[in-house]
């Protein structure tokens, strides 16, 4: 453990102006305030913070970190409070303090919405001050180096999940790579401890049989370089356990397979050094082909900047290698701790610290915590590509994102009323997956809404959560108008009409906390037109024994639908794919609201027995609906060239939109196939085979049943 006067010295070393007496009074207020208290392995708890502390320390870190590193645990753990560090240390390491402390000192990994919540409030305390991130990192990483004397296996196992999931890639974030390595490396240990032990003694018996391999490369490089006039410091070193499994899994080959396991990094004074020691490697040694990254002409979001290659190098190995110069290598060594930016809002400015805006947005559409923690997650784990907008704007996303993904990165509305894309001045589909160097254009309408079925394609968690917000709006709003609409019909059934004061008064009877929750209810199936009549009239109201609705005609009581949504509060069988024009009814699932079939669906006779499930609907009568519907064929086609094509003229000659074909059965002389095309209404498909059935190519055309 660091000596008070230890500590004090070292943080004068680097930073002469550092207040050392306020050090001094926090490294007793922290003595004083832990006690007698003691951690898991025995020691006194006072040893944790200075650990703290000492760990901010080696990364050279202002004085308000230091004291808040010596202070992070006193509001939760002691009898101390945010207003006594404030009155002896000042406000802004008050709000630090805060910022690291947990909520309600509760325990964070006992509930997963609870861990959720911390890890918010940690958010929103980082964006404010990145110092509150460097201090959680710091002490995050000390628990981990003590994590083995916690007794609970499942404890451990959840703290080093928690450490892999969030916390190493945060550090990879703010581009601190030995706290992510280490964070890693020993999460790794608990995890799967017998993989790196395995990992760990192969990588012994390759030092012991293969000599001194990093310090023959190191010096056969740095004399290459100096042969050409380059002045450079190189430097070479094994790569982690957990980074080699992590290889090794990611691309499923085994330990012999790997021939990169060190990696070396040659440091210039400039950058067209940078460019030069890249020439003479290039030329003195064969490169592996499509290993050369370029970071320094385009750096990572955490403002990583170095020039990347892989070489049959030295002693003939592959090797990798990374060429910067040194003040790039301060910022990969410190990342954010390498800028003296603390008193700044560092959100302002710095494309690096452009993910905190995005988690931010995540956090403001996310609707429940573990649906922000999942999102986060998303936006953390992901090797970025690289694109550009039409006006040249770079744009950093996640290695498989698409062109939705792209627009949400821009904007939320650009994403919101997104219809198409360009793609390198050519039109591409939605689920495209980018590439490094893509010039992206974004198509809009301002008619446009987001598909619930982008959230199958998109990677990114800002998409996702945008996506989620808008499904979720457009359900409720949907489930509301029905449910209001199913009463209004069940009460002018019974000669009555519904009003606010009527429906309020049955809320309680009905569990319900307002009248939109009730309407809500009824249109997700949970309570019946009838069951609101009978809450609201008890002595008149009773329960009606409902019949399955008459083929024929249209119940005055039919409940109107409009143009459908996927997936929202109203939705379209799929087993008879209905269509406007078609004599139709409903069938109510709970919690998911009504599905609409043809009359003469062979599906309803599984709800004969349900009559309760049963509700009258009918299309809108002049309703704006230009949403496609698609409809299901069954054609048979002869055998012979240019059938096809005449049967898909024929389609596209009536306006139809073939959306899927699939062949049932083949002959020598006939094709039996099924076609899904996209039509306006019943009319539209009507018109279509008739158009079909006048070919000669096509023996028969009927529309499908089921």
């Amino acid at each position: 453990m660091l000596r008070q006067y230890e500590l004090v010295e070292r943080v004068k070393s680097y930073d002469p102006a550092a207040d050392e007496d306020a050090l001094n009074r926090a490294y007793v207020f922290s003595m004083k305030a832990h006690g007698a208290q003691k951690r898991a392995s025995g020691d006194p708890y006072f040893f944790h913070p200075v650990e703290v502390a000492g760990i901010l320390s080696d990364k050279k870190l202002d004085c308000d970190s230091i004291i808040t590193g010596l202070l992070h645990d006193t509001v939760e753990d002691t009898v101390a409070t945010v207003e006594d560090i404030q009155s002896l240390f000042g406000i802004d390491v008050a709000r630090l303090v805060d910022g690291v402390t947990k909520l309600s000192q509760i325990e964070t990994l006992s509930d997963r919405a609870k861990q959720a919540e911390n890890f918010r409030k940690l958010l929103l305390a980082m964006s404010e001050d990145i110092r509150v991130l460097l201090v959680k990192q710091a002490d995050r990483l000390h628990n981990m180096r003590t994590l083995e004397f916690i007794r609970s296996a499942e404890k451990r196992s959840l703290i080093a999940r928690e450490t892999m999931d969030i916390y190493a890639p945060l550090a990879e974030r703010i581009g601190i790579r030995d706290w992510k390595e280490e964070l890693e490396d020993r999460a790794f240990a608990e995890l799967n401890a017998d993989a790196r032990k395995s990992i760990v003694k192969r990588l012994q018996f390759l030092r012991e049989n293969g000599g001194d391999i990093v310090g023959k490369v190191t010096s056969e490089l740095t004399q290459t370089l100096a042969d050409k006039g380059i002045e450079a410091v190189v430097t070479g070193r094994e790569k982690s356990p957990y980074s080699i499994w992590h290889k090794m899994r990611r691309k499923n080959i085994g330990f012999e397979q790997l021939s990169d396991i060190m990696a070396f990094r040659v440091v210039v004074p400039q950058v067209q050094d940078c460019y030069r020691a890249l020439g003479v490697i290039h030329g003195h040694y064969r490169v592996v082909p499509g290993r050369f990254k370029d970071y320094i002409s385009i750096p990572k979001p955490n403002d990583y900047r170095s020039l990347h290659t892989s070489a049959y190098g030295p002693e003939k190995q592959r090797i990798e290698i990374q060429i910067r110069t040194h003040e790039m290598h301060e910022v990969a060594e410190l990342g954010v701790a390498a800028h003296w930016q603390f008193k700044h809002n560092l959100l302002t400015d710095g494309r690096q610290y452009r993910w905190l805006r995005e988690l931010l947005e995540i956090m403001e559409h996310a609707e429940a915590p573990e649906e922000f923690l999942e999102h986060t997650k998303l936006e953390m784990f992901s090797d970025q590509v690289f694109c550009f907008s039409p006006r040249g704007d770079l744009m950093e996303l996640p290695l498989g994102a698409t062109p939705v993904d792209f627009a949400y990165a821009v904007h939320t509305e650009i994403g919101d009323s997104c219809v198409g894309a360009k793609i390198n001045r050519r039109e591409a589909p939605l689920r495209t997956k980018l590439k490094n160097g893509d010039q992206i254009e974004i198509l809009t309408s301002a008619d446009q809404s987001p598909s619930p079925n982008w959230e199958s394609f998109v990677v990114t968690g800002k998409a996702r959560a945008c996506i989620r917000r808008f499904v979720r709006s457009q359900t409720r709003e949907q489930y509301n108008r029905l449910g209001q609409e199913i009463i209004e019909k069940a009460f002018r059934r019974e000669g009555r009409k519904v009003v606010k004061k009527t429906l309020t008064s049955v809320l309680v009877k009905l569990t319900c906390r307002s009248v939109d929750d009730l309407l809500v209810a009824v249109g997700q199936g949970r309570f019946t037109g009838e069951d609101v009549f009978a809450a609201a009239y008890p002595r008149t109201g009773r329960k009606r024994q409902r019949l399955a609705p008459s083929v024929k005609g249209i119940s005055e009581y039919a409940v109107p639908i409009r143009g459908l949504i996927p997936g929202m509060a109203v939705h379209l069988a799929a087993c008879c794919h209905p269509l406007p024009g078609d004599q139709i009814v409903g069938i109510v699932s709970i919690g998911k609201g009504i599905t609409v079939h043809t009359r003469d669906c062979e599906t309803l006779s599984n709800f004969i027995e349900m009559p309760e499930q049963w509700v009258d609907v009918q299309w809108e009568v002049g309703a704006e609906d230009i949403s496609k519907h698609v409809s299901r064929i069954n054609v048979v086609l002869a055998n012979r060239p240019g059938s096809l094509a005449a049967l898909t003229a024929v389609i596209g000659q009536y306006e139809g939109n073939i959306s899927n074909l699939k062949i049932n059965d083949r002959s020598e002389d006939f094709f039996e196939m099924q076609i899904d095309i996209q039509v306006n209404d019943v009319q539209h498909l009507t018109n279509i085979i008739a158009g079909l059935r006048v070919d000669s190519a096509i023996a028969s055309v009927e529309r499908a049943q089921s």
